[in-house]
């Protein structure tokens, strides 16, 4: 048992730090290249923060195990919007703007409503998972035709500001190497230990994704120190975006086959939250500290109740 949780604390540990070295090599490519700030926070460093969640799912689905692949991605969908922005928000009011709301936000919106459509009967068929592909290649091309009509325009930099592609391009590359080494050390540590202790395949899924979305927590706190509200607030959709279409289509695809383990329940709280949170960026243009600790209590409630 004790190899078991080195195993879950060594990946964790090795899945943060090279996913955010991952994410940091992105965004210096596209700072450098030349692309605006919200396709930054939402194609760039959502999908860089999302790998991890890519790689555990399509693995556990590989290996059979549909429910916690599924499970991950709603659990992380879940703490997104709920432990990361809510812990964004209480270290600083997150400002949002109409535009995002209206585009990206309602965007990611309709991909959960998709994957909610999906996992609904409890059964996960190959070819919807080849539609919830579909549908993220559609978003790729939405997110990059709203990011050169965003009025933010493009991040400007300084000669001394730019960094080398080539060298970026090969520690990125490197990263993603170790993130999918510790993406399979997390999972078989995390699969045995739920066998020794009789854990259920939908609670250890969730708590998988609460601890795949620790890139996007530690991204979004260093955004928050930097006052960069559109970083943070194109993070949160754009992982979830990709959680839903991209990682949960490539889990289906992968492994195909019935949900034993998850309930309807948690997908309605997966829609409510974001509905939500959503409701509280509307309000305002901004999430404030004490909707902060609203989105923190119901995240603490679901993994109560998941357990």
């Amino acid at each position: 048992m004790l190899l078991s949780i080195l195993s879950v604390v060594l990946g964790l540990i090795l899945l943060m730090g090279a996913s955010d070295r991952f994410v940091e090599s992105a965004v210096r490519l596209a700072r450098t290249l030349g692309v605006s700030i919200v396709l930054i926070g939402a194609l760039i460093v959502g999908l860089g923060t999302s790998l991890p969640e890519l790689l555990v799912s399509a693995i556990a689905s590989i290996d059979g195990n549909i429910d916690i692949a599924m499970a991950n991605v709603t659990g992380s969908n879940v703490a997104n919007v709920t432990l990361v922005l809510g812990t964004a928000a209480i270290a600083a009011p997150i400002m949002s703007r109409t535009l995002i709301l209206r585009r990206e936000g309602v965007l990611m919106f309709l991909a959960v409503l998709g994957l909610t459509a999906v996992l609904w009967d409890g059964q996960v068929y190959r070819w919807e998972g080849g539609l919830l592909l579909l549908g993220m290649v559609v978003t790729l091309v939405l997110l990059i035709r709203w990011s050169a009509s965003d009025p933010d325009g493009i991040i400007e930099l300084e000669e001394d500001e730019k960094h080398s592609v080539s060298g970026e391009l090969l520690i990125g590359l490197a990263a993603l190497a170790v993130t999918i080494f510790a993406a399979r050390l997390l999972l078989n540590g995390a699969l045995d230990l739920g066998d020794r202790f009789g854990l259920g395949e939908a609670f250890l899924g969730v708590m998988l994704g609460v601890g795949t979305s620790l890139p996007e927590l530690a991204t979004t706190l260093a955004a928050v120190r930097r006052h960069e509200s559109d970083l943070v607030i194109g993070n949160v959709l754009g992982s979830n975006l990709f959680n839903s279409l991209a990682v949960a289509g490539a889990a289906a695809v992968a492994g195909p086959g019935p949900l034993i383990d998850l309930a309807r329940p948690a997908l309605l709280v997966m829609v409510g939250v974001i509905a939500i949170s959503g409701g509280f960026a509307w309000n305002d243009r901004k999430v404030v500290r004490r909707e902060g600790v609203v989105l923190l209590v119901i995240f603490v409630v679901f993994a109560v109740l998941s357990y």
